[in-house]
């Protein structure tokens, strides 16, 4: 069976770096990244977000470097830290020089804030001594006055522009360690930035859009753009930029590589039909149950809640388990197959129980321990529902020999 990745574009070939443990780039998996919100001075506040990112999905953690207290406080953060950290430098390179030596295992630049060559030089020539690499992160909202006026606005040639010029600047000192981003809150404007990135650098790319705000708006913006672009083989690593707790961020980011079959799924993924008129249920809360009962579990697989029987079981028939409702009874299934019906009541709890036993057992196995019977009963639910409101719906052969017999008379 073909992974769901293996029906995108290819992955776009790039360099590899590493930041840290965590290789970029190179056909290693696309990484998630966030940024703390909190005051890197505070050290234990730091470390207990960095922590809650790690757990949530966060590959690499990104800091500000603003002051000398934060760079004070990353050199007591980085060696307890569970993932690698990257020191944010935005208008002074005294401060990148800090971090360096407090030992982060990467940099990020903004080209537009830190503007003369002999400092950029120098942090990049640091940074190459040290083995540590850097990210120019262009934005468009903060591009160089010269390269607005030059383009004409913050268009996507002006960003690569930017990119470019910075890049220029290391290669003077031989440093090439970089992954490169050009984001903009524009989902228009960043998709077409990176898609002119991809076309113009061998150096990795890190996607996201800037300032998308506050979700649910923000996690739609961001999944815009950043899936547009991974589906299209272009990113290494990624960024959700919301208005929220950076933990949403790293969750966005985690679920958004699985579903796209990127990487392997960590965490639970919920599906459920949107109902109809058919339901037998209240979908939304039945799987807003299942949702609150499962999270925290950590159970890598994906589960389905379907409100009838009618078609539940077979439209998720790829879910590893589900259960479809019908005639006051719950039908539970693994891998479309029914392994035992429940009482309506006992819908949540018997999903939640089979959860774990799957992952404890096997498909295999637990498939072996269907109830005998089950599948019968549920069988016979199904036919009677599909007369009761299904058939109509579902004779769609009657319904398109109509079609045809209409046609061929109004034809003749």
């Amino acid at each position: 069976m073909e992974h769901s990745s293996d029906l995108l574009s290819p992955r776009r070939a790039t360099r590899q770096i590493r930041i840290g443990s965590v290789p970029v780039g190179g056909g290693a998996p696309v990484s998630v990244q966030s940024m703390t919100t909190t005051k890197t001075a505070d050290v234990e506040g730091t470390l207990a977000q960095i922590y809650a990112l790690a757990a949530a999905g966060a590959d690499i953690v990104r800091c500000t470097c603003n002051e000398e207290a934060a760079a004070e406080g990353l050199a007591q953060i980085v060696p307890r830290s569970p993932v690698p950290i990257v020191a944010d430098i935005h208008f002074h390179h005294e401060m990148a020089l800090a971090a360096l030596e407090a030992g982060v295992q990467g940099l990020r630049l903004n080209p537009g804030n830190l503007r003369k060559e002999h400092e950029i030089k120098q942090v990049a020539a640091e940074a190459r001594d040290r083995g540590v690499p850097i990210r120019i992160g262009v934005n468009a909202g903060s591009l160089h006055p010269d390269l607005f006026k030059r383009f004409g606005g913050a268009t996507p040639e002006a960003l690569v522009e930017s990119a470019r010029m910075e890049l220029a600047y290391f290669e003077e000192v031989d440093f090439t360690d970089v992954k490169i981003s050009v984001k903009a809150s524009s989902v228009a404007l960043m998709i077409a930035a990176y898609r002119l990135a991809s076309e113009t650098f061998e150096h990795p790319l890190h996607l996201g859009v800037t300032e998308a705000g506050p979700p649910p708006a923000g996690l739609l913006k961001g999944s815009a753009g950043i899936g547009t672009l991974l589906a299209e083989g272009i990113g290494d690593t990624i960024r959700y930029s919301l208005t929220a707790d950076p933990v949403e961020e790293a969750k966005a980011g985690r679920q958004l590589l699985e579903v796209l079959g990127l990487r392997e799924r960590k965490g639970l993924d919920l599906i459920a039909c949107p109902s109809c008129g058919r339901a037998e249920v209240d979908v939304i809360a039945v799987a807003n149950a299942a949702q609150a009962a499962l999270d925290g579990r950590n159970l890598p697989i994906q589960v389905a809640i379907m409100g009838c029987v009618v078609n539940g079981p077979g439209e998720a028939r790829g879910a590893d388990l589900g259960i479809a409702a019908g005639r006051h009874r719950g039908h539970l299934f693994i891998k479309g197959q029914i392994v035992r019906v429940v009482p309506e009541d006992e819908m949540v709890e018997a999903l939640v129980a089979e959860a774990e036993k799957l992952v404890a057992e096997g498909v295999e196995a637990r498939l072996a321990a269907a109830e005998e019977g089950a599948a019968a009963e549920a069988e016979a639910d199904r036919v009677a529902l599909l007369e009761e409101k299904g058939a109509d719906a579902n004779r769609s052969s009657v319904k398109i020999e109509r079609i045809r017999h209409r046609l061929e008379h109004e034809e003749g």
